[in-house]
């Protein structure tokens, strides 16, 4: 006879902060990015930008998704 045995976890801040920040990290680090070579090269920032949004508008649909429990 098989005995489920209920696993308790203790405080999850720490996971839901690493969640945000694979969300919102890499994104805010492209638009950083090209804020910083917006001056030298216009068209690389907006390469750049156009990274960022996608990578925002995906990472919300899977982390969001998630989070949200489909």
């Amino acid at each position: 006879m098989n005995h489920i045995i209920p696993l308790e976890v203790g405080n999850l801040d720490g996971l839901i902060f690493i969640i945000f920040l694979v969300m919102f990290g890499p994104a805010l680090l492209l638009l950083i990015i090209g804020l910083m070579i917006r001056k030298k090269n216009k068209k690389a920032a907006k390469v750049f930008y156009i990274l960022a949004g996608i990578y925002l508008l995906v990472s919300l649909g899977i982390c969001g998704g998630i989070m949200g429990g489909y």
